[in-house]
């Protein structure tokens, strides 16, 4: 059985929005993750991404990323591992998605969901995608959450966990600190309370 793992950054208020440059949104707050990076989290990252054969993202991050990474040189290793996995995308309201190795989920999304765990492979990697994890977490569907807590306060913008309506009990596998004061928590689902 696959198991799902969903990897984001996080602020200490719990913002899980534009933590990148890049990124669209917050845009007097955007990039707030980037000051916390190492090369040893770069490394952390790809050793996630390496543990998955597939993503599985909402529109919203989907859209970002296909914006992005098929336009990055293959040597980039990021840009190589996200251009070449299975891309799950959830959507109500996309009729396709044109980025490599991509596929639509929409429909009964859960149903559809819990299907794939049951498939063979490595682990789904869930990035970004707030919206999609607060659902998936409502019908415990997400096996572990690994989050990078950096230490910083925005104030405003997107919660990881706003929309959540039952208290969700968490079990602590991991715990590591980082130079830059970034701390990386991975949690396991150990059933509600």
């Amino acid at each position: 059985m696959r198991r799902i793992i969903a990897s984001t950054f996080v602020t200490l208020d719990g913002v899980m929005e534009a933590p990148g440059s890049g990124d669209t949104t917050l845009p007097a707050q955007r990039g707030w993750s980037e000051p916390f990076m190492t090369p040893e989290m770069g490394k952390l990252i790809l050793d996630q991404m390496d543990a998955s054969d597939a993503l599985l993202l909402g529109r919203v991050t989907y859209q970002g990323f296909a914006a992005f990474w098929p336009f990055m040189p293959d040597e980039d290793p990021f840009a190589k591992r996200m251009n070449g996995l299975t891309k799950y995308v959830v959507s109500t309201t996309l009729k396709t998605v044109e980025w490599k190795n991509s596929r639509l989920i929409s429909g009964n999304v859960v149903e559809e969901i819990a299907k794939l765990k049951q498939q063979p492979g490595q682990n789904i990697s869930i990035t970004g995608s707030g919206i999609l994890i607060q659902s998936l977490l409502q019908h415990d569907l997400i096996d572990e959450y690994q989050l990078c807590i950096c230490p910083v306060v925005l104030g405003t913008g997107k919660r990881l966990f706003a929309e959540i309506n039952a208290k969700k009990v968490l079990k602590l596998v991991e715990s590591k600190t980082y130079s830059t004061g970034m701390v990386l928590l991975s949690y396991q689902r150990n059933g509600s309370a």
